[in-house]
């Protein structure tokens, strides 16, 4: 397959990945074409892959590191510190995989990668940048759906909107919604301390509607507000990347309008055919985070 300048040896196009039968090579027409809007959202951002060799209901693992399997061309940055999770292994050095243009994008869903992570900064070289965005992982517990999100995406709107914030929502592509601010500051550990105080805020105001904790027993009935996907440790789910669901969903940004009137789940499901049709009259409602950034609050 051409793609862009250079030329890459495909495998495996007919086999299904998705329960509906959507193929590896449907996966990849996906990404081609999401790639203008898709790829400054990922430029410059260590990306995670979640591969899915034999689908979405077969093994799945995640990769960090561009082995050597990765073409030549690929950029790519080596951190130290392998994620969250590491313990004691913190301070491996990672050969992370940097997506900038289309080739990048179809080598990695050759692989199988239909999730792509990324974390809320950018690097420069071989060093991280301060955080440039802002994230709230509003995420439904038992008894709730993407529906009670949304009414707290409201209020988180109001709130960030009243800091000088410009809000914007996205869908996860799961069960959840996603509220990112464009921000600017020098703190790596300012926007998660931002974001916790916010989310304990309304855990007290709302106790019935809101958990700021993240132990599983603590949810039902509830919205998570995941503020710890601030800590630049953690990855989320980068926009218009597709998910490893029973269909082929994607983390689809939305607007104000449709959060407001959300009333069913299905609202705001968004498939791959239908990110591709919402996007010459909706155009990349994500770009206000990268273009907008305010100074993030004390």
């Amino acid at each position: 397959m051409k793609a862009g300048s250079r030329t890459l040896r495909l495998s495996n196009l007919d086999k299904p990945l998705y329960p509906d039968g959507t193929t590896k090579g449907e996966i990849i027409a996906y990404y081609s074409r999401i790639a203008p809007i898709l790829l400054p959202h990922l430029r410059d951002r260590p990306v995670t892959f979640v591969r899915f060799p034999n689908g979405v209901h077969g093994q799945k693992f995640f990769q960090k590191n561009a082995d050597a399997s990765a073409p030549e061309w690929l950029p790519t940055v080596e951190l130290r510190g392998g994620g969250s999770r590491r313990g004691a292994d913190a301070d491996e050095i990672v050969r992370y995989p940097l997506i900038h243009e289309l080739a990048g994008l179809v080598w990695a869903a050759n692989l199988a990668a239909l999730e792509l992570h990324v974390p809320q900064w950018t690097v420069t070289r071989s060093a991280r940048n301060s955080p440039d965005r802002l994230v709230f992982d509003l995420d439904p517990g038992p008894d709730t759906t993407i529906v009670h999100c949304c009414r707290v995406a409201e209020r988180l709107y109001d709130v960030l909107a009243a800091d000088g914030l410009l809000p914007v929502a996205t869908t996860s592509g799961s069960k959840g919604l996603q509220v990112y601010a464009g921000i600017e500051t020098t703190s790596s550990q300012a926007p998660s301390n931002y974001a916790k105080t916010i989310a304990v805020a309304f855990e007290r105001d709302t106790p019935r509607e809101v958990t700021a904790t993240m132990a599983k027993a603590r949810r039902e009935g509830k919205v998570f507000i995941d503020w710890s996907q601030n800590n630049p440790a953690k990855t989320t789910i980068a926009p218009y990347s597709l998910r490893g669901r029973d269909e082929p969903t994607v983390a689809t940004p939305v607007t104000w309008d449709e959060v407001r009137s959300c009333r069913r789940p299905e609202q705001l499901t968004f498939t791959a055919d239908e990110v591709l049709e919402r996007m010459p009259e909706i155009g990349d409602l994500f770009a206000q985070v990268e273009q907008d950034k305010a100074p993030l609050p004390d």
